[in-house]
């Protein structure tokens, strides 16, 4: 019996990267086109949420999500969640309309053909290096002003550690959004280390909850103060942390 679960989860694994791949080769004109140009972005958004879709329905997930408040069309946002899973990615695009982009790490462009349009549409940054840092700033500056959100998982990577229900915050998302004075949108995840952690022998098709919390604002917070920076930060992971639990409780 055991011998049919690991190799359900050998074949499951390969089905998740040959879903990454099909819509990206059938949409492949359309995506090329439309990273021709930085304005076409909106487009490559409509695409990036049909792979998404495309890749949890046929990984066998399917959605909920419950709402506190509803981003409006045309405004920025800094959407940040809690962060188990590869499918956190697409999840994100799943729930989320108004068109984002992502800041993540550098490491993800390697894998072949998602890769391709990763680094050409997302925002690279090497933690390791300060200057890379600087330069996602001045990057996320430039889309914020075309009209774009911005989306990061502000625990910097996934805990080595699965038992972390939810790592420690990096300043980087609240500093961005109180410098831009856009609302911070929290946003929780409860099932997808369950559904598909970084653990190659684990996960099954199921359910994945997500809840969009009331946005946190940052309009006449004062620009680079440290302690507004902390404060802020600590406010949104306590809203999403205590939304953990709490779904953590209903599936007890």
């Amino acid at each position: 019996m055991k011998i049919f679960k690991y190799l359900f989860w050998l074949l499951w694994r390969i089905w998740f990267y040959v879903l990454i791949a099909v819509p990206i080769l059938v949409m492949l004109p359309f995506l090329l086109l439309s990273i021709a140009k930085e304005k076409w972005y909106p487009y490559f958004f409509i695409m990036a949420r049909i792979w998404a879709k495309f890749i949890l329905y046929g990984m066998g997930f399917y959605y909920t999500v419950k709402k506190e408040q509803e981003p409006e069309t045309g405004k920025s946002y800094m959407f940040v969640a809690n962060h188990t899973s590869m499918t956190d990615i697409m999840l994100m695009l799943a729930t989320v309309s108004n068109p984002f982009v992502f800041v993540g790490k550098k490491e993800l462009a390697k894998i072949p053909l998602f890769g391709f349009f990763y680094k050409r549409t997302c925002i690279l940054v090497d933690r390791s290096s300060s200057k890379s840092r600087m330069e996602v700033f001045n990057r996320a500056e430039k889309r914020l002003h075309q009209g774009l959100s911005i989306c990061i998982f502000p625990e910097g990577g996934v805990p080595d550690d699965e038992s972390v229900e939810l790592d420690a915050f990096k300043d980087g998302a609240f500093r961005l959004a109180i410098e831009h004075q856009i609302p911070i949108v929290p946003m929780t995840f409860a099932d997808n280390k369950e559904r598909f952690s970084y653990t190659f022998w684990s996960g099954s098709p199921g359910r994945m909850r997500a809840k969009i919390h009331a946005f946190v604002p940052t309009q006449g917070l004062p620009i680079d103060d440290k302690k507004t920076i902390k404060d802020v930060k600590e406010q949104v992971r306590t809203i999403i942390y205590h939304q953990l639990l709490r779904f953590k409780k209903k599936s007890a």
